[in-house]
């Protein structure tokens, strides 16, 4: 074959048609960069609650966070009220995504007010404030469901699962700053969480200032997860298995936990919304959907390799 006919056969490889030059930067790129996003954000939040916590079972929605986040977007979806209407006019689209951050904000503020006895917040009752904090978030979308009309329903079941389909530039730009944040200060906490481990009182006798340590660990999955919630929905598993995955694979030192976590959330984020748009083309599965089938499978052989070196 000559050079030439070789040249001209990679030219009708590379050919493309500008439809599908409009689908890959404005559709597919956007996409990508929205499901990194929000599993990197998801990975280091869950790093960063499971060294908190001292418990590898804590995730970010144990505080309350994906809750509220989910109570305030089905009120904003249900209530036909005034306020919510007004927002809609002001944001158009971003109106929910506001709402859901705004209701992950508020109850990650009351859980950590319930947690604060005499200046120091305790991690017992940080926990039990976020449990009774998902239960009562929990009673209010069932009777906003139970008050909802047919559409409604449908979008509440539609955001509820979970989907990176409405992604934009706009987006992608909206949640940078807010996941961009916790992603870059979380790993710098690596050594006080690894304090942790050894106990709250030891680590404020090694001098780690465990007040603030709190603070800035909850703040920061707050602006995360909320920021994560309020633009795709609910998308569970994500910060409960990567942080274990990365322990069992390598260390579990937070100084590199942490930043793993964000590399392997995104990673497997962006493979579970691949799965979802093709494994049923050209509908589309929920990827809430998709991350649960992908997640407790790996979950049960956690628990299962746990329990059998227990035995030996």
């Amino acid at each position: 074959m000559s050079i030439m006919a070789y040249r001209l056969g990679i030219d009708k490889q590379i050919h493309y048609q500008p439809q599908q030059e409009a689908v890959l930067f404005a559709l597919r790129f956007p996409r990508v960069m929205l499901g990194i996003l929000i599993g990197a954000a998801l990975g280091v939040s869950g790093a960063a609650m499971q060294g908190l916590f001292r418990n590898p079972l804590a995730e970010p929605g144990l505080i309350g966070i994906s809750s509220g986040a989910s109570l305030f977007a089905v009120m904003m979806i249900v209530l036909e009220a005034a306020a919510f209407k007004q927002l809609e006019s002001y944001l158009g689209y971003y109106a929910l995504a506001v709402a859901a951050f705004a209701g992950a904000c508020v109850t990650a503020f009351i859980v950590y007010r319930i947690s604060v006895h005499n200046g120091r917040s305790n991690i017992t009752a940080l926990l039990l404030g976020g449990i009774a904090m998902n239960a009562l978030s929990g009673a209010f979308i069932g009777l906003m469901t139970y008050m909802a009309t047919d559409e409604q329903l449908r979008n509440i079941t539609f955001w509820g699962l979970g989907s990176l389909g409405g992604a934009t530039w706009k987006s992608v730009t909206t949640l940078l700053p807010f996941v961009a944040v916790p992603i870059l200060a979380l790993p710098f906490m690596g050594k006080s969480l690894n304090a942790f481990a050894l106990g709250e009182a030891q680590a404020r006798h090694m001098g780690i200032n465990t007040g603030l340590v709190k603070k800035a660990v909850i703040v920061l999955a707050t602006m995360a997860v909320g920021a994560s919630v309020a633009l795709a929905g609910t998308i569970g598993f994500i910060g409960l298995i990567i942080p274990h995955l990365i322990r069992m694979g390598f260390s579990s030192d937070h100084r590199l936990l942490i930043p793993a976590s964000a590399l392997l959330g995104a990673s497997v984020l962006t493979l579970a919304d691949l799965i979802s748009r093709t494994i049923v083309a050209p509908a589309e599965l929920p990827l809430g959907i998709v991350t649960a089938l992908l997640g407790s499978p790996v979950f049960v052989y956690i628990i299962i390799s746990k329990k059998r070196r227990t035995e030996l």
